[in-house]
């Protein structure tokens, strides 16, 4: 699938990797539709990349009709958008619960489920949906963004199969540890044990491979990150042995003090 001269939806454009995907997109030549909550961030990133905007709440299910009917033109979508959504579940309300599951797996199912019988009857598109690391090996006090980002994967690699020979991919493109944007920039958090990161740029880049090749599972980590989580996919309780070690709840924890401060 070609990104340029493709309509490309964008979700989650005013946070995290977002902007660096929009820019690294409008550079390919796409054309742009970016969506996000916060209507000034939105407008200045339309703006900057003369892309088209729509404001969208992914929480609220009538916004995320709405944002598919808006934009049934969509040859590719990017379903970036995600809550953090750090910390013990106990520490969360039932709202507080059903707004993650809504931003990060509801909403980018629906989007797919909503924009891809366009796709199939012209016989071409593609889905990339961006998971994460997290969605491979489960961490201490991530339990809530753990179940999102394992779903997230569930339902990709098997909507891949769904939709094999139509001329529409389904990609799952999954981050590890991010610098400059996102949990760790925001909150000034260490990786556990000095593991290694990636840059936005890298993410972006992993985003458009997966498109332009149609490939079934990017993960964007360094060799070693990926060979821990191949692991731990494998043996659960050994993963939870070096996770304690290598102070991955620590890390956690301070990341969710850290949001805790700002609000």
């Amino acid at each position: 699938m070609r990104i340029t001269g493709s309509t490309v939806l964008l979700t989650g454009v005013t946070g995290g990797i977002g902007l660096t995907l929009a820019r690294t997109l409008a550079a390919k030549g796409a054309k742009l539709v970016v969506t996000g909550r916060r209507e000034d961030a939105l407008k200045a990133v339309a703006d900057e990349l003369g892309a088209r905007a729509v404001l969208a709440d992914l929480a609220d299910a009538s916004d995320v009709a709405r944002l598919a009917e808006e934009c049934p033109e969509t040859d590719i979508l990017i379903a970036n958008a995600a809550l953090p959504s750090s910390g013990d579940v106990l520490d969360y309300t039932p709202e507080q619960i059903d707004r993650s599951l809504a931003v990060n797996l509801r909403a980018p199912i629906m989007l797919a489920r909503l924009l891809a019988p366009r796709m199939v009857d012209a016989g071409q598109g593609h889905i990339a949906l961006i998971g994460s690391i997290s969605g491979k090996a489960a961490t201490k006090s991530s339990s809530l963004y753990n179940a999102t980002k394992f779903g997230l994967r569930g339902f990709a690699l098997a909507f891949r199969q769904d939709l094999h020979g139509t001329g529409v991919g389904v990609s799952l493109v999954q981050p590890g540890y991010v610098r400059d944007a996102g949990m760790f920039a925001a909150t000034g958090a260490k990786t556990p044990a000095g593991a290694r990161t990636v840059s936005p740029g890298q993410v972006a880049r992993g985003v458009v491979r997966a498109v332009e090749r149609n490939l079934c599972e990017v993960n964007v980590a360094p060799a070693e990150l990926k060979a821990l989580v191949a692991i731990a996919g494998q043996f659960p309780a050994f993963s939870e042995r070096v996770q304690s070690r290598a102070g991955v709840d620590g890390t956690v924890r301070s990341i969710v003090e850290a949001q805790r401060k700002s609000r």
